[in-house]
């Protein structure tokens, strides 16, 4: 590492906020300040990916900079292999310290237990399988919006906080990297995991009120009641945690490089289709803030072919204090396998997707999906 002073780098991650649902992406129905004002001092990666459009596999290639499956998760149920080598391991070998808050969901779990509930999110994510992160606090999933269960070093068992899942995670976070920062010694990294805004929709949302909402032109007639009923608990959700990250950076030292995006987003009945695994504007377009970072104009809006899976280059870069720069034109985007859940997409794909066009393969490598992004961004029309 070079002689000048490395900065504190903090990654905001989220379940299920698709790209368009942000006050300063031009959604109407969001309820952003917070972010809209980050959006404002940082970087617009406008074009930003994830790839691979659902949890267990986005977050082990977020973690680890390697696509799934070559990073060992290639089913629904696989944890992040023991041996897999993450991020935290490359930034504790830079001299920093580094922590993780929140949603894991990389842990080995029973595929005949239940995914809803207390049983999950109280399930031990043991020391060994927690990524290499020097400080560990968090949950393993349970999709427990409220009255989460955290555990981890300082906490060895399970302990229920009341209050909202984002705000109880974003106040623990702000407490540990707050002292952190006052205290002698390197710079930290640190990873904030909310499960917001990821389904129940009709949970509580820290006493935010649901409203109507104006749905999009690629949502049809006979999924319209359904769309609009959970992206009025949808939007509650995302106005709550837009809340709860504002806090979280009020809380922090001005000058740390902040990082916010999801690991995916929600169809909500755009093309007559719900929930993730699509390869769908959606479902695979994610939301990427970047303020802080050297090279960085506050208010700059980017249309490189980023994606999800180059975080852990961008961050070692920025730990050198240099400038990090997209060399590609297009993205890789893919589903590993199907995954046996309500709603989910139906079949293995992959593909690519640029900021003017997408094409989409089955798993035999056959065309499925082709979309001109730059005149059909709705992608009411498919070329094949």
């Amino acid at each position: 590492m070079s002689s000048r002073i490395a900065p504190n780098i903090l990654w905001i991650v989220t379940t299920q906020w698709r790209a368009q649902a942000c006050g300063y992406a031009g959604d109407i129905n969001a309820r952003t300040p917070h972010l809209d004002a980050l959006a404002a001092g940082g970087v617009n990666y406008a074009q930003a990916v994830t790839p691979h459009p659902f949890g267990p596999f986005a977050r082990a290639a977020l973690l680890t900079g390697v696509p799934s499956p070559e990073n060992g998760v290639r089913d629904y149920y696989d944890p992040l292999p023991i041996h897999a080598r993450t991020i935290a391991h490359e930034m504790n070998e830079h001299g920093y310290t580094t922590a993780f808050f929140g949603k894991w969901h990389l842990g080995k779990r029973d595929p005949a237990a239940p995914l809803v509930g207390e049983a999950h999110a109280k399930m031990i994510v043991p020391l060994a399988t927690r990524g290499g992160f020097t400080f560990w606090e968090g949950f393993e999933s349970g999709f427990l919006l409220n009255d989460p269960w955290l555990h981890g070093t300082r906490l060895p068992e399970p302990v229920q906080f009341g209050g909202y899942q984002s705000d109880v995670v974003c106040e623990r976070a702000a407490e540990w990297l707050g002292e952190r920062t006052n205290l002698p010694g390197g710079p930290w990294f640190g990873v904030v995991s909310l499960e917001a805004p990821h389904p129940p929709y009709e949970a509580s949302a820290a006493g935010i009120e649901r409203c109507s909402v104006i749905l999009p032109g690629n949502v049809p007639p006979a999924a319209a009641e359904k769309a609009a009923g959970e992206l009025a608990g949808y939007y509650a959700h995302i106005e709550a945690t837009d809340r709860s990250i504002g806090r979280l950076l009020a809380a922090l030292p001005a000058d740390t490089v902040v990082v916010f995006t999801s690991v995916h987003g929600d169809m909500h009945g755009a093309h007559g289709l719900f929930r993730k695994g699509w390869p769908h504007e959606e479902s695979v377009r994610v939301p990427l803030l970047v303020r802080g970072a050297p090279g960085s104009i506050p208010g700059a809006r980017s249309d490189e072919a980023v994606s999800l899976i180059d975080l852990p280059a961008m961050t070692r870069v920025w730990a050198e204090g240099c400038e990090w720069v997209c060399a590609r034109d297009r993205a890789e985007i893919s589903m590993p396998s199907v995954v046996a859940l309500p709603h989910q997409c139906d079949r293995v794909w992959r593909g690519w997707r640029s900021p003017v066009r997408k094409e989409i393969l089955n798993e035999d490598g056959s065309p499925w999906l082709v979309f001109d992004l730059a005149n059909d961004s709705r992608e009411l029309r498919n070329l094949v």
